[in-house]
């Protein structure tokens, strides 16, 4: 931050995020890349502040390096059969030995004190245990999976019991049958099974894999499930995303309120991803987050908010909280997952069939992506379908981007004879009208 009004700016930007999120439940999964890359000390400090701002924090790490690795060493040959490993014997050793050591390393890792860090002076308790059931995935186009298996039951009671003292908790890709076997899980399919057994809020993965793009090259920011089904279907995706994003949507539609896929190749990725609108990495729900809405007097705060700096410059006419609890009805706003980030008014002159638009605003971190379009769309058909045939508009800064939108200057005459009454002619506002 350069300067104390950024600083501040930033802040508040954050603040809803900080509140919405305090006392949910995210699950946070990462594949044994993520290790390998030494990456994991600095998502360890992210995790810890997320910890500190109240939130539960379940983590599910990956092995898969780490078991080829331990392999490698003992000169035995990895088997897999649809891109998932075969565990025979050796292989469960190889599975078992990484696990413990990357679970050591994890603790230690938030066991850490660094000065100048979300960890500083920090008591940060990692629980691990035998929380996840399994049982054997069996045979599967005639091939035997062996010691290779699937989850089967999630010690969600337990898990809760630990989250209530603060402490977070650890699962390895490995689950335990009742009659003592363990079985070697993919970190995917613990990390969808605790997510939805905990009810959580969220499911991460940190990935090794990059920015999700469509086709054309455009990064894919945000999905609902039915759209995300569409995208693996058409078929352009790598595999390693497509398998993260099914998994994904297999969340969100057993309940899962959202599902995230983050690269870990940025420093911070997480916290980029969870506290910032467009975030750094692909967001799936189960449905479209963001809607373009007739605005409710819960809208209130979030419509003052938007409006403030503009109302302080100039730009519009200052509003009291009053009147706009009065005229809620005749607002719309752009609520992206319980955040306001767009409003406009529509006030209609039925003698005349005209309405005004005014308070046109959308948050400044998201202009220039189309939203002011979509709610000018969304308040010409409001007109429409009141029956009115012109929207005008007052304006001292925008007539351009207005007129670029199908507005042509006029005179005060034009306006309705009441509003002609109300013009404040020490503004000088343009006025300018458009036939729907």
């Amino acid at each position: 931050m350069e300067n104390p009004f950024e600083f501040v700016q930033w802040l508040r930007s954050v603040a809803p995020y900080i509140h919405a999120f305090r006392g949910k439940t995210f699950v946070v999964a990462f594949p044994g890349e993520l290790v390998s890359a030494g990456a994991l000390p600095v998502l360890a400090h992210d995790l810890s502040l997320l910890n500190a701002l109240d939130i539960n924090v379940v983590i599910v790490h990956g092995s898969r390096p780490q078991v080829a690795e331990q392999l490698a060493l003992r000169n035995v040959e990895g088997r897999f059969h649809n891109g998932l490993r075969i565990t025979d014997t050796a292989a469960m050793e190889c599975a078992k030995e990484a696990a413990g050591e990357l679970r050591l390393d994890i603790e230690a890792a938030f066991s850490q004190g660094l000065p100048n860090t979300p960890m500083a002076h920090a008591a940060i308790r990692i629980i691990s245990g035998n929380f996840v059931t399994a049982r054997p995935l069996g045979v599967i186009d005639g091939v035997d999976h062996e010691l290779t298996g699937m989850v089967r039951k999630i010690a969600a009671e337990t898990i809760h019991g630990i989250l209530a003292t603060d402490s977070l908790v650890l699962l390895s890709p490995l689950g335990f049958s009742p009659t003592g076997e363990i079985f070697n899980l993919t970190m995917e399919d613990v990390a969808v099974s605790a997510a939805v057994e905990l009810h959580a809020d969220k499911l991460i993965f940190i990935t090794e894999t990059p920015m999700m793009q469509d086709a054309a090259g455009v990064d894919i920011r945000e999905l609902s499930s039915h759209q995300a089904e569409a995208v693996m279907q058409a078929g352009f995706l790598p595999p390693e995303q497509t398998y993260y994003l099914q998994n994904a949507v297999k969340a969100c539609n057993s309940g899962v309120d959202r599902a995230h896929i983050v690269p870990f190749a940025m420093d911070g990725s997480a916290l980029l991803e969870l506290f910032t609108h467009d975030g750094v990495g692909t967001m799936i729900s189960h449905e479209n987050l963001e809607s373009l809405r007739k605005a409710t007097v819960e809208d209130v705060g979030g419509i003052i908010k938007l409006i403030e700096p503009l109302e302080a410059d100039g730009t519009l006419v200052k509003r009291g909280r009053e009147l706009i609890e009065r005229e809620i009805d005749n607002f719309s706003v752009i609520d992206h997952d319980g955040v306001i980030f767009g409003c406009a008014a529509l006030y209609p002159f039925p003698q005349e069939k005209m309405a005004e638009m005014a308070c046109l605003t959308v948050n400044p971190e998201v202009q220039a992506q189309g939203d002011g379009e979509r709610i000018l769309r969304h308040m010409e058909n409001r007109a429409r379908a009141a029956g009115l045939t012109k929207l005008f508009v007052l304006t001292t800064r925008t007539s351009h981007w207005f007129q670029k939108r199908g507005f042509v200057p006029a005179t005060v005459d034009a306006l309705p004879k009441d509003r002609q009454k109300m013009y404040n002619w020490q503004r000088k506002s343009q006025v300018l009208v458009k036939t729907l």
